[in-house]
Protein backbone atom coordinates (compact mmCIF):
# COMPACT_ATOMS: atom_id res chain seq x y z
CA UNK A 1 0.00 0.00 0.00
CA UNK A 2 3.30 2.32 0.57
CA UNK A 3 4.37 2.37 -2.44
CA UNK A 4 1.07 2.55 -4.22
CA UNK A 5 0.08 5.80 -2.36
CA UNK A 6 4.11 6.94 -3.20
CA UNK A 7 3.16 6.53 -7.08
CA UNK A 8 0.44 8.64 -6.37
CA UNK A 9 1.64 11.42 -4.46
CA UNK A 10 4.84 11.33 -6.46
CA UNK A 11 2.57 11.86 -9.92
CA UNK A 12 0.24 14.45 -7.69
CA UNK A 13 3.55 16.68 -7.05
CA UNK A 14 4.67 16.71 -10.30
CA UNK A 15 1.20 17.57 -11.95
CA UNK A 16 1.46 20.71 -9.07
CA UNK A 17 4.94 21.89 -10.34
CA UNK A 18 3.87 21.62 -14.00
CA UNK A 19 0.68 23.64 -13.07
CA UNK A 20 3.12 26.39 -11.63
CA UNK A 21 5.67 25.91 -13.99
CA UNK A 22 2.64 26.95 -16.70
CA UNK A 23 1.74 29.53 -14.37
CA UNK A 24 5.06 31.05 -14.04
CA UNK A 25 5.52 31.28 -17.58
CA UNK A 26 1.99 32.05 -18.96
CA UNK A 27 1.51 35.08 -20.71
CA UNK A 28 5.04 35.43 -22.14
CA UNK A 29 4.79 35.25 -25.94
CA UNK A 30 8.40 34.37 -26.65
CA UNK A 31 7.95 31.19 -24.72
CA UNK A 32 4.73 30.18 -26.37
CA UNK A 33 5.71 26.66 -27.63
CA UNK A 34 7.11 25.85 -23.99
CA UNK A 35 3.65 26.56 -22.60
CA UNK A 36 2.15 24.80 -25.32
CA UNK A 37 4.49 21.70 -24.24
CA UNK A 38 4.11 21.53 -21.00
CA UNK A 39 0.19 21.51 -20.83
CA UNK A 40 0.48 18.70 -23.22
CA UNK A 41 2.58 16.75 -20.64
CA UNK A 42 0.38 18.07 -17.86
CA UNK A 43 -2.99 16.30 -19.80
CA UNK A 44 -0.12 13.46 -19.84
CA UNK A 45 0.46 13.31 -16.36
CA UNK A 46 -3.14 13.23 -15.59
CA UNK A 47 -4.41 10.56 -18.05
CA UNK A 48 -1.55 8.52 -16.50
CA UNK A 49 -3.16 9.08 -13.13
CA UNK A 50 -6.15 8.18 -13.76
CA UNK A 51 -5.01 4.99 -15.68
CA UNK A 52 -2.79 4.15 -12.87
CA UNK A 53 -5.29 4.59 -10.23
CA UNK A 54 -7.77 2.61 -12.25
CA UNK A 55 -5.86 -0.27 -12.99
CA UNK A 56 -7.08 -2.87 -9.97
CA UNK A 57 -10.83 -1.66 -11.62
CA UNK A 58 -9.56 -3.07 -14.66
CA UNK A 59 -7.66 -6.22 -13.14
CA UNK A 60 -11.10 -6.91 -11.60
CA UNK A 61 -13.02 -6.40 -14.62
CA UNK A 62 -10.73 -9.25 -16.38
CA UNK A 63 -11.81 -11.02 -13.58
CA UNK A 64 -15.56 -10.76 -14.06
CA UNK A 65 -14.92 -11.34 -18.01
CA UNK A 66 -12.52 -14.14 -17.62
CA UNK A 67 -15.75 -16.02 -15.48
CA UNK A 68 -18.09 -14.73 -17.48
CA UNK A 69 -16.84 -15.92 -20.84
CA UNK A 70 -14.82 -19.10 -19.30
CA UNK A 71 -11.54 -17.80 -20.36
CA UNK A 72 -9.34 -19.19 -18.16
CA UNK A 73 -6.20 -18.49 -19.40
CA UNK A 74 -5.73 -15.10 -18.25
CA UNK A 75 -3.03 -13.81 -15.76
CA UNK A 76 -2.35 -10.61 -13.51
CA UNK A 77 0.36 -8.75 -13.08
CA UNK A 78 1.57 -9.15 -9.72
CA UNK A 79 4.18 -6.22 -9.63
CA UNK A 80 2.84 -3.55 -11.31
CA UNK A 81 1.23 -1.94 -8.19
CA UNK A 82 3.58 -3.17 -5.78
CA UNK A 83 3.54 -5.52 -2.84
CA UNK A 84 0.77 -3.97 -1.04
CA UNK A 85 -1.76 -5.36 -3.90
CA UNK A 86 0.35 -8.66 -4.33
CA UNK A 87 -2.21 -10.44 -1.66
CA UNK A 88 -5.17 -8.65 -4.04
CA UNK A 89 -3.98 -10.22 -7.02
CA UNK A 90 -3.36 -13.81 -5.79
CA UNK A 91 -6.74 -14.04 -4.65
CA UNK A 92 -7.63 -13.25 -8.11
CA UNK A 93 -5.57 -15.60 -9.62
CA UNK A 94 -7.03 -18.63 -6.98
CA UNK A 95 -10.90 -17.15 -7.85
CA UNK A 96 -9.83 -18.22 -11.32
CA UNK A 97 -8.52 -21.38 -10.54
CA UNK A 98 -11.30 -22.47 -8.47
CA UNK A 99 -13.56 -22.04 -11.48
CA UNK A 100 -11.27 -23.67 -13.74
CA UNK A 101 -11.30 -26.54 -11.72
CA UNK A 102 -14.76 -26.42 -10.94
CA UNK A 103 -15.66 -26.47 -15.12
CA UNK A 104 -13.17 -29.09 -15.32
CA UNK A 105 -14.97 -31.47 -12.92
CA UNK A 106 -18.46 -30.48 -14.54
CA UNK A 107 -17.43 -31.46 -17.84
CA UNK A 108 -15.65 -34.34 -16.48
CA UNK A 109 -19.75 -34.86 -14.79
CA UNK A 110 -21.32 -34.30 -17.67
CA UNK A 111 -19.29 -36.85 -19.73
CA UNK A 112 -19.39 -39.88 -17.04
CA UNK A 113 -23.38 -39.11 -16.34
CA UNK A 114 -23.40 -39.48 -20.43
CA UNK A 115 -21.99 -42.53 -20.45
CA UNK A 116 -23.72 -44.13 -17.53
CA UNK A 117 -27.28 -42.76 -19.35
CA UNK A 118 -25.58 -44.34 -22.54
CA UNK A 119 -24.81 -47.47 -20.82
CA UNK A 120 -28.07 -48.02 -19.00
CA UNK A 121 -30.52 -50.46 -20.58
CA UNK A 122 -33.47 -47.58 -20.72
CA UNK A 123 -34.21 -45.24 -23.26
CA UNK A 124 -34.27 -41.71 -22.31
CA UNK A 125 -35.61 -38.68 -24.18
CA UNK A 126 -34.81 -35.23 -22.94
CA UNK A 127 -36.97 -32.57 -24.96
CA UNK A 128 -36.93 -28.79 -24.24
CA UNK A 129 -40.21 -27.36 -26.63
CA UNK A 130 -39.80 -29.12 -29.54
CA UNK A 131 -35.99 -29.81 -29.32
CA UNK A 132 -34.70 -33.21 -28.83
CA UNK A 133 -31.49 -31.76 -25.93
CA UNK A 134 -30.76 -35.18 -25.93
CA UNK A 135 -31.40 -38.90 -26.92
CA UNK A 136 -29.37 -41.87 -25.31
CA UNK A 137 -28.60 -45.36 -27.69
CA UNK A 138 -31.52 -47.13 -26.19
CA UNK A 139 -33.81 -45.05 -26.83
CA UNK A 140 -32.71 -44.43 -30.74
CA UNK A 141 -33.10 -48.31 -31.13
CA UNK A 142 -36.34 -48.45 -29.50
CA UNK A 143 -37.99 -45.37 -31.49
CA UNK A 144 -35.99 -46.81 -34.79
CA UNK A 145 -34.78 -43.58 -35.52
CA UNK A 146 -30.99 -41.82 -35.49
CA UNK A 147 -29.43 -38.33 -34.77
CA UNK A 148 -32.66 -36.66 -34.60
CA UNK A 149 -32.88 -33.20 -32.59
CA UNK A 150 -35.85 -32.04 -33.78
CA UNK A 151 -39.69 -33.77 -32.15
CA UNK A 152 -41.24 -32.49 -35.83
CA UNK A 153 -38.94 -35.28 -37.16
CA UNK A 154 -39.49 -37.89 -34.29
CA UNK A 155 -43.10 -37.42 -35.16
CA UNK A 156 -43.19 -38.22 -38.76
CA UNK A 157 -40.64 -40.98 -38.12
CA UNK A 158 -42.63 -42.72 -35.43
CA UNK A 159 -45.82 -41.36 -35.00
CA UNK A 160 -46.84 -43.81 -32.82
CA UNK A 161 -44.97 -43.99 -30.32
CA UNK A 162 -44.70 -39.99 -30.54
CA UNK A 163 -48.80 -39.91 -30.26
CA UNK A 164 -48.32 -42.12 -26.86
CA UNK A 165 -45.77 -39.23 -25.42
CA UNK A 166 -47.72 -36.71 -24.74
CA UNK A 167 -49.32 -36.67 -21.19
CA UNK A 168 -47.38 -37.53 -18.49
CA UNK A 169 -47.66 -40.48 -16.38
CA UNK A 170 -46.84 -43.97 -16.93
CA UNK A 171 -48.17 -46.83 -18.74
CA UNK A 172 -47.52 -50.06 -20.52
CA UNK A 173 -47.85 -49.94 -24.87
CA UNK A 174 -47.90 -52.19 -27.81
CA UNK A 175 -45.90 -50.50 -30.09
CA UNK A 176 -45.81 -52.23 -33.96
CA UNK A 177 -42.73 -51.27 -36.19
CA UNK A 178 -41.34 -53.46 -38.94
CA UNK A 179 -39.38 -55.58 -36.07
CA UNK A 180 -42.67 -56.80 -35.06
CA UNK A 181 -44.60 -55.65 -31.67
CA UNK A 182 -43.07 -53.82 -28.64
CA UNK A 183 -44.69 -53.38 -25.34
CA UNK A 184 -43.06 -50.58 -23.50
CA UNK A 185 -42.79 -49.73 -20.23
CA UNK A 186 -42.91 -45.56 -20.64
CA UNK A 187 -43.04 -42.93 -18.32
CA UNK A 188 -43.44 -39.18 -19.37
CA UNK A 189 -42.59 -36.54 -16.53
CA UNK A 190 -42.63 -32.11 -16.93
CA UNK A 191 -39.87 -30.56 -15.28
CA UNK A 192 -39.41 -26.67 -14.82
CA UNK A 193 -35.36 -25.83 -14.61
CA UNK A 194 -33.56 -21.97 -15.22
CA UNK A 195 -37.11 -21.21 -16.01
CA UNK A 196 -37.27 -23.74 -19.15
CA UNK A 197 -39.58 -26.60 -19.16
CA UNK A 198 -38.80 -29.92 -20.27
CA UNK A 199 -39.86 -32.99 -20.82
CA UNK A 200 -37.94 -36.32 -19.41
CA UNK A 201 -39.13 -39.33 -21.19
CA UNK A 202 -38.02 -42.96 -20.17
CA UNK A 203 -38.61 -46.12 -22.36
CA UNK A 204 -37.99 -49.90 -21.45
CA UNK A 205 -38.95 -52.64 -24.02
CA UNK A 206 -39.98 -55.32 -21.88
CA UNK A 207 -40.90 -58.14 -24.25
CA UNK A 208 -38.13 -60.79 -22.54
CA UNK A 209 -39.31 -59.37 -19.29
CA UNK A 210 -42.95 -60.55 -19.96
CA UNK A 211 -42.08 -63.69 -22.33
CA UNK A 212 -40.23 -64.76 -19.18
CA UNK A 213 -43.12 -64.08 -16.97
CA UNK A 214 -45.49 -65.90 -18.80
CA UNK A 215 -42.75 -68.81 -19.63
CA UNK A 216 -42.70 -69.60 -15.95
CA UNK A 217 -46.52 -68.78 -15.33
CA UNK A 218 -47.29 -71.48 -18.16
CA UNK A 219 -45.04 -73.48 -16.54
CA UNK A 220 -46.55 -74.01 -13.34
CA UNK A 221 -50.06 -74.06 -14.83
CA UNK A 222 -48.68 -77.39 -16.77
CA UNK A 223 -46.84 -78.49 -13.66
CA UNK A 224 -50.25 -78.19 -11.36
CA UNK A 225 -52.38 -79.50 -14.51
CA UNK A 226 -50.43 -82.50 -15.17
CA UNK A 227 -50.67 -83.54 -11.12
CA UNK A 228 -54.32 -82.70 -10.96
CA UNK A 229 -54.97 -84.94 -14.27
CA UNK A 230 -52.68 -87.78 -13.12
CA UNK A 231 -54.09 -88.09 -9.60
CA UNK A 232 -57.37 -88.70 -11.68
CA UNK A 233 -56.10 -90.74 -14.24
CA UNK A 234 -54.01 -93.24 -12.57
CA UNK A 235 -56.54 -94.74 -10.48
CA UNK A 236 -58.52 -94.87 -13.00
CA UNK A 237 -55.89 -96.62 -15.31
CA UNK A 238 -54.78 -98.88 -12.87
CA UNK A 239 -58.82 -100.07 -11.47
CA UNK A 240 -59.82 -100.35 -15.33
CA UNK A 241 -56.68 -102.78 -15.36
CA UNK A 242 -57.47 -104.71 -12.41
CA UNK A 243 -60.95 -105.44 -13.63
CA UNK A 244 -59.55 -106.50 -16.95
CA UNK A 245 -57.64 -109.25 -15.41
CA UNK A 246 -60.52 -109.64 -12.61
CA UNK A 247 -63.13 -110.42 -15.88
CA UNK A 248 -60.17 -112.64 -18.22
CA UNK A 249 -59.27 -116.25 -17.46
CA UNK A 250 -55.33 -117.38 -17.28
CA UNK A 251 -55.50 -117.26 -21.52
CA UNK A 252 -56.71 -113.82 -21.53
CA UNK A 253 -60.06 -114.87 -22.80
CA UNK A 254 -63.61 -113.52 -21.09
CA UNK A 255 -64.64 -115.32 -17.92
CA UNK A 256 -68.30 -116.65 -18.29
CA UNK A 257 -71.20 -115.68 -15.97
CA UNK A 258 -70.84 -119.28 -13.46
CA UNK A 259 -67.52 -117.92 -12.86
CA UNK A 260 -67.73 -114.91 -11.31
CA UNK A 261 -68.19 -114.81 -7.72
CA UNK A 262 -69.57 -112.45 -5.18
CA UNK A 263 -66.14 -111.14 -3.96
CA UNK A 264 -65.36 -110.99 -7.75
CA UNK A 265 -68.90 -108.39 -8.66
CA UNK A 266 -67.89 -106.59 -5.20
CA UNK A 267 -64.39 -105.91 -6.33
CA UNK A 268 -65.55 -104.77 -9.55
CA UNK A 269 -68.56 -102.44 -8.60
CA UNK A 270 -66.09 -100.57 -5.87
CA UNK A 271 -63.91 -100.44 -8.78
CA UNK A 272 -66.83 -98.75 -10.87
CA UNK A 273 -67.76 -96.81 -8.13
CA UNK A 274 -63.58 -95.29 -7.69
CA UNK A 275 -63.97 -94.65 -11.52
CA UNK A 276 -67.05 -92.38 -11.31
CA UNK A 277 -65.88 -90.64 -8.43
CA UNK A 278 -62.48 -90.04 -10.12
CA UNK A 279 -64.17 -89.15 -13.35
CA UNK A 280 -66.69 -86.66 -11.77
CA UNK A 281 -63.48 -84.85 -9.99
CA UNK A 282 -61.65 -84.46 -13.00
CA UNK A 283 -64.87 -83.42 -15.11
CA UNK A 284 -65.27 -80.40 -12.02
CA UNK A 285 -61.24 -79.66 -12.55
CA UNK A 286 -62.21 -78.88 -16.09
CA UNK A 287 -65.46 -76.70 -14.98
CA UNK A 288 -62.88 -74.76 -12.69
CA UNK A 289 -60.48 -74.29 -15.53
CA UNK A 290 -63.07 -73.03 -17.92
CA UNK A 291 -64.32 -70.83 -15.38
CA UNK A 292 -61.19 -69.44 -15.64
CA UNK A 293 -60.76 -69.13 -18.65
CA UNK A 294 -64.10 -67.46 -19.16
CA UNK A 295 -63.97 -64.35 -16.43
CA UNK A 296 -67.16 -62.15 -17.62
CA UNK A 297 -66.10 -58.05 -18.88
CA UNK A 298 -67.55 -56.20 -15.69
CA UNK A 299 -70.64 -54.29 -16.20
CA UNK A 300 -69.21 -50.73 -14.61
CA UNK A 301 -71.55 -48.89 -12.34
CA UNK A 302 -72.00 -46.34 -9.55
CA UNK A 303 -71.91 -48.38 -6.06
CA UNK A 304 -72.10 -47.49 -2.92
CA UNK A 305 -69.88 -49.85 -0.99
CA UNK A 306 -71.53 -49.74 2.52
CA UNK A 307 -75.06 -51.29 1.20
CA UNK A 308 -72.79 -53.62 -0.69
CA UNK A 309 -70.80 -54.72 2.02
CA UNK A 310 -74.07 -54.78 4.49
CA UNK A 311 -75.54 -57.25 1.31
CA UNK A 312 -72.51 -59.49 1.77
CA UNK A 313 -72.98 -59.54 5.67
CA UNK A 314 -76.17 -60.55 5.74
CA UNK A 315 -75.28 -63.48 3.05
CA UNK A 316 -72.79 -64.88 5.38
CA UNK A 317 -74.17 -64.11 8.65
CA UNK A 318 -75.51 -67.97 9.55
CA UNK A 319 -72.12 -69.38 8.26
CA UNK A 320 -69.66 -66.87 10.22
CA UNK A 321 -72.54 -67.48 13.70
CA UNK A 322 -72.13 -71.28 13.01
CA UNK A 323 -68.09 -70.88 13.67
CA UNK A 324 -69.16 -68.06 16.03
CA UNK A 325 -66.59 -65.64 13.92
CA UNK A 326 -67.41 -62.10 14.74
CA UNK A 327 -67.69 -59.87 11.52
CA UNK A 328 -67.51 -55.66 11.62
CA UNK A 329 -67.14 -53.33 9.05
CA UNK A 330 -65.69 -49.88 9.05
CA UNK A 331 -65.40 -47.22 6.86
CA UNK A 332 -64.09 -44.09 6.58
CA UNK A 333 -66.76 -42.70 4.24
CA UNK A 334 -70.36 -44.23 5.00
CA UNK A 335 -71.21 -42.48 1.10
CA UNK A 336 -68.37 -43.81 -1.12
CA UNK A 337 -69.10 -44.71 -4.48
CA UNK A 338 -66.80 -46.74 -6.64
CA UNK A 339 -67.37 -48.03 -10.03
CA UNK A 340 -67.48 -51.59 -10.24
CA UNK A 341 -69.24 -54.29 -11.33
CA UNK A 342 -70.82 -55.43 -8.28
CA UNK A 343 -71.65 -58.50 -8.74
CA UNK A 344 -67.92 -59.39 -9.34
CA UNK A 345 -66.73 -57.58 -6.41
CA UNK A 346 -68.94 -59.47 -4.08
CA UNK A 347 -67.84 -63.01 -5.50
CA UNK A 348 -64.55 -61.61 -4.53
CA UNK A 349 -65.42 -60.27 -1.15
CA UNK A 350 -67.02 -63.71 -0.62
CA UNK A 351 -64.46 -65.95 -1.64
CA UNK A 352 -61.97 -63.79 0.38
CA UNK A 353 -64.59 -63.83 3.47
CA UNK A 354 -64.84 -68.36 2.68
CA UNK A 355 -60.77 -68.21 2.64
CA UNK A 356 -61.23 -65.98 6.51
CA UNK A 357 -63.87 -68.78 7.90
CA UNK A 358 -61.56 -71.48 7.22
CA UNK A 359 -58.40 -69.71 8.84
CA UNK A 360 -59.86 -69.30 11.43
CA UNK A 361 -61.30 -72.51 12.15
CA UNK A 362 -58.61 -73.54 14.68
CA UNK A 363 -58.20 -69.70 16.01
CA UNK A 364 -59.34 -69.02 20.00
CA UNK A 365 -59.90 -65.30 18.49
CA UNK A 366 -62.05 -65.71 15.61
CA UNK A 367 -62.29 -61.73 14.38
CA UNK A 368 -63.14 -60.49 10.73
CA UNK A 369 -62.53 -57.26 9.69
CA UNK A 370 -63.25 -55.40 6.38
CA UNK A 371 -62.52 -51.78 5.95
CA UNK A 372 -62.79 -49.39 3.30
CA UNK A 373 -60.79 -45.91 3.04
CA UNK A 374 -58.79 -43.92 0.86
CA UNK A 375 -55.35 -44.32 0.28
CA UNK A 376 -53.17 -41.81 -1.64
CA UNK A 377 -55.60 -41.75 -5.08
CA UNK A 378 -56.70 -45.57 -4.64
CA UNK A 379 -59.61 -46.65 -2.89
CA UNK A 380 -58.68 -50.08 -0.38
CA UNK A 381 -61.48 -52.45 0.57
CA UNK A 382 -59.52 -54.38 3.18
CA UNK A 383 -60.14 -58.13 4.36
CA UNK A 384 -58.42 -59.04 7.42
CA UNK A 385 -58.86 -62.07 9.54
CA UNK A 386 -56.72 -63.27 13.39
CA UNK A 387 -56.91 -66.59 11.56
CA UNK A 388 -53.07 -68.81 11.42
CA UNK A 389 -51.69 -66.90 7.97
CA UNK A 390 -50.34 -67.99 5.62
CA UNK A 391 -46.71 -69.55 5.51
CA UNK A 392 -44.00 -67.28 3.60
CA UNK A 393 -43.29 -70.07 1.19
CA UNK A 394 -46.94 -70.47 0.10
CA UNK A 395 -47.55 -66.26 0.13
CA UNK A 396 -46.02 -66.51 -3.17
CA UNK A 397 -48.39 -69.14 -4.97
CA UNK A 398 -51.68 -68.31 -3.47
CA UNK A 399 -52.99 -66.79 -6.70
CA UNK A 400 -51.33 -69.23 -8.96
CA UNK A 401 -54.95 -71.13 -10.80
CA UNK A 402 -55.48 -74.82 -8.62
CA UNK A 403 -53.00 -73.82 -6.04
CA UNK A 404 -54.91 -74.35 -2.31
CA UNK A 405 -53.83 -75.30 0.75
CA UNK A 406 -56.80 -77.04 1.80
CA UNK A 407 -57.59 -80.54 0.68
CA UNK A 408 -61.38 -79.29 -0.39
CA UNK A 409 -60.34 -76.67 -2.21
CA UNK A 410 -60.25 -75.97 -5.49
CA UNK A 411 -57.58 -73.41 -6.15
CA UNK A 412 -59.06 -71.33 -8.44
CA UNK A 413 -60.91 -68.55 -6.10
CA UNK A 414 -58.24 -66.77 -5.44
CA UNK A 415 -56.88 -66.79 -9.43
CA UNK A 416 -60.59 -65.94 -10.22
CA UNK A 417 -60.46 -62.41 -7.65
CA UNK A 418 -57.35 -61.40 -9.07
CA UNK A 419 -58.90 -61.56 -12.57
CA UNK A 420 -61.49 -59.89 -11.45
CA UNK A 421 -59.84 -56.87 -10.15
CA UNK A 422 -57.18 -56.78 -13.19
CA UNK A 423 -60.50 -56.18 -14.91
CA UNK A 424 -61.32 -53.53 -13.05
CA UNK A 425 -57.85 -51.79 -13.44
CA UNK A 426 -57.36 -52.76 -9.55
CA UNK A 427 -54.70 -55.04 -8.08
CA UNK A 428 -55.48 -57.28 -5.27
CA UNK A 429 -52.53 -58.03 -2.40
CA UNK A 430 -51.77 -59.81 0.46
CA UNK A 431 -49.97 -59.53 4.05
CA UNK A 432 -49.43 -62.37 6.49
CA UNK A 433 -47.99 -63.73 9.71
CA UNK A 434 -47.97 -67.38 11.01
CA UNK A 435 -50.48 -67.62 13.38
CA UNK A 436 -51.39 -64.04 14.05
CA UNK A 437 -53.67 -63.12 10.71
CA UNK A 438 -53.97 -62.32 7.16
CA UNK A 439 -55.04 -58.78 5.42
CA UNK A 440 -56.05 -58.96 1.85
CA UNK A 441 -56.28 -55.73 -0.30
CA UNK A 442 -58.55 -54.91 -3.08
CA UNK A 443 -57.26 -51.83 -4.51
CA UNK A 444 -59.04 -49.87 -6.87
CA UNK A 445 -56.99 -46.94 -8.19
CA UNK A 446 -57.73 -43.30 -8.96
CA UNK A 447 -60.40 -43.65 -7.03
CA UNK A 448 -61.60 -39.63 -5.61
CA UNK A 449 -63.55 -38.95 -2.95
Amino acid sequence: MKRFSFQVILRIVLIILNAILIAWIIGDMRLFFNQLTLVLILVIQVWELIHYINHTNRELTRLFLAIKYADFSVTFNQNKLGKSFKGLQESMIEIVEAYRHVKIEKEAQYHFLQQLVNQIQVGIISLQDEKIIFMNPVAEEIAGVQNVKNWKIFEQLNPALAAELHEDGKKLVEIKSKNGAKILAMEVSTLMMVDKHYKLITLQDINSEIEQKEIEAWHKLIRILTHEIMNSVTPISSLSETMQSMLSDKHGDQKSLNDLHDETIKDVRFSLSTIQKRSESLLDFVDNYRKLTRVPKPNVESVIIKPMLESVEDLMREELARQSIQLKLHFENHNEVLQIDRALIEQVIINLLKNSIHALETSTTKHINIRCYQEGKNRIIEVADTGKGIPEKELKDIFIPFFSTRKEGSGIGLSLSKQIMSSHGGRIRVTSKVNEGTSFYLVFKNMKR
